[in-house]
């Protein structure tokens, strides 16, 4: 029952990082960049967490040893500033279709990664299938029929980057998680992700002055979008995303990412009232079974030990 709690929340997690794509529209449509609304967004998980943090008893402000503190930093920067901007960046010079086809198919890239480090982490047999056929199944979601790509190199490349950050991500949360607890490693992601910032802000100072008294001129709606991207899909999402991922494994909740076009359509068909398509249900029963195959090796795993 407990693992199945742990598939639900995941499940939910990358649900709402599925949809977060239309608030982000709509503040890049009242004039913030992509990186002001990342570190606007980080900030408001931060303050909360950190306030959060001071009422436990068990608060503690640095890791154990510089080593880990350096990894708390690396998680910050690959799963925080450099993903976001490298992701946001290559919207800019490539199409949606092959940022959201590139990034989204990062769990193989993970996957891969973390077997060259972690033996007990390796596919094996039925999830190596069970992870390909859930591929499949997102790029004939994210094609949608239309089996063209319009090759970018620099904005590919990007996506390629954002895609390769997240998987570094889940190969780090592996030693992170086996030291500490998740809201301790949360709150440094956001922390090391709003320090890392600095260097953009010093390169490009114009975007850095949203941080000055233009930040109390912001809309209404506009603040209500960035506390939901900072309170849920920033704070909630990463606490609930780094938990199962301790509980589940890197692996196995990366294969989740699998499902964030999937959301994404489904959202786009309740409240834009885009069609669902014959691809979009092949392709989401794909992703479906591959997950499935994935996660049996895993409970049979689970079961021997």
């Amino acid at each position: 029952m407990d693992r199945l709690l742990y598939h639900i929340v995941a499940f939910l997690v990358v649900s709402v990082w599925g949809v977060t794509f239309v608030f982000t529209k709509l503040l890049l449509n009242d004039g913030l960049t992509a990186a002001q609304i990342f570190v606007l967004r980080f900030i408001v998980a931060y303050v909360l967490l950190l306030a959060y943090s001071l009422t436990c008893k068990r608060f503690r402000l640095m890791a154990s040893s510089w080593k880990h503190e350096l990894l708390m930093a690396s998680l910050g920067v690959t799963g925080g500033s450099l993903y976001f901007l490298t992701e946001n960046s290559a919207m800019i010079y490539t199409t949606t279709t092959n940022t959201s086809l590139i990034v989204c198919l990062c769990p193989l890239f993970a996957a891969l990664l973390i077997a060259l480090f972690y033996r007990s982490e390796r596919l094996h047999g039925i999830q190596i299938a069970g992870t390909l056929i859930a591929a499949v199944g997102v790029v004939i979601v994210v094609l949608n029929g239309r089996f063209v790509l319009h090759l970018s190199p620099l904005g590919d490349t990007l996506a390629f980057a954002a895609c390769l950050c997240w998987a570094l991500y889940s190969l780090l949360m592996i030693p992170a998680t086996r030291r500490y607890d998740t809201l301790f490693i949360t709150r440094k992601v956001f922390f090391y992700g709003l320090l890392s910032m600095i260097p953009y802000f010093m390169i490009n100072p114009d975007e850095a002055s949203i941080f000055g008294p233009s930040l109390f001129t912001l809309r209404l709606p506009t603040v209500l979008n960035l506390l939901f991207l900072g309170c849920v899909a920033s704070m909630l999402c990463f606490l609930a995303w780094n938990w199962v991922m301790k509980k589940l494994g890197a692996v196995v909740v990366t294969n989740y990412v699998y499902f964030n076009p999937v959301t994404t359509v489904i959202f786009a068909w309740l409240i834009l009232s885009e069609h669902i398509t014959v691809y979009f249900i092949i392709g989401t029963l794909l992703i479906l079974t591959g997950m499935y195959l994935s996660e049996m090796r895993g409970k049979r795993r689970e079961e021997s030990l």
